[in-house]
């Protein structure tokens, strides 16, 4: 497995797959590797020539507050995972090499990013879509690997590549839980053993959702009223967002209608949580 940190020496890398007609898949990360990243991984090998990854904490995307210093970074942890996922190249640049003195361009996309976590993380996406749209330059990938768990950004990544014509596949990759149904994230590890316990609540009300709606109950409303109970009462915490939206521009609705999302974000203690499912309402009883 090759590592490379300079960005000249990974795109001459690339020109050389380029010109053995090597389809190249990728996996971008920030690193903390966990089973949801090796799910990524394990899809692009499946598929794939040349799997490249990258590990980067990326400044622009964390906003006031939060916890960019503290991030976790065990690179050498990181590196083992991922040859052990058949990583063919790691892309491990500094922030220098990425935002070099004066840079002074950022992508954005508007309209996908209102909503959800953009309301609450002022210049999150911005950070995001930039950082995203200079790897895409740099590794040129056919393939591009996401998880289903961060389902705003995904749906903000395929606009992207959509309106700036980039020849990309992205594929979305299903959250990976634990076995009592957790979404794995580098933030759990922020929980107390009791806060753990109790942030089993949020899938518990997004599959309590879910069920409803197949049941035929499609107010949303009423539906996110409900959800928003039961997560309170499994113990302190606050809801940034509990929400039932159109699964592809994520708008809102009143009533739930075709292909829907049931998102939420969830602080508890230090860990803001996120999670997500989707569920078909033509598949209810009404």
């Amino acid at each position: 497995m090759l590592k490379i940190e300079s960005i000249t020496k990974l795109q001459q890398h690339v020109r050389h797959l380029r010109r053995a007609s090597k389809v190249i898949g990728f996996v971008p990360t920030m690193g903390a590797i966990h089973e949801g990243h090796c799910s990524l991984m394990r899809a692009g090998r499946a598929e794939c020539d040349e799997l490249i990854a990258s590990i980067f904490v990326n400044p622009t995307q964390f906003c006031p507050g939060e916890d960019y210093a503290k991030y976790p970074r065990p690179l050498e942890r990181d590196l083992a995972a991922c040859e052990a996922e058949g990583v063919d190249t790691v892309f491990c640049p500094d922030a220098d090499e990425m935002y070099p003195a004066g840079s002074a361009t950022t992508v954005s996309v508007s309209g996908l990013t209102d909503g959800l976590c953009g309301a609450y993380r002022p210049g999150h996406f911005d950070g995001v879509t930039t950082i995203v749209a200079k790897l895409f330059n740099i590794v040129q990938p056919d393939i591009a690997y996401f998880g289903q768990k961060d389902a705003q950004q995904a749906a903000v990544i395929r606009r992207m590549v959509r309106d700036l014509i980039w020849p990309i596949k992205i594929v979305i990759c299903p959250t990976i839980r634990e076995p009592d149904g957790l979404a794995i994230s580098s933030r759990n590890a922020y929980l107390t053993p009791e806060q753990r316990k109790q942030a089993l609540s949020l899938y518990a009300a997004l599959e309590y959702a879910r069920r409803q709606i197949q049941a035929g109950r499609l107010k949303v409303a009423d539906l996110t009223a409900e959800m928003r109970q039961r997560i309170e009462a499994a113990g302190p915490c606050s809801i940034d967002y509990i929400e039932i939206i159109d699964a592809h521009e994520l708008i809102p609705k009143n009533t739930v209608q075709g292909r829907c999302l049931i998102a939420l974000a969830v602080r508890i203690g230090k860990s803001r949580l996120i999670d997500n499912i989707e569920v078909d309402a033509g598949t209810s009883k009404s």
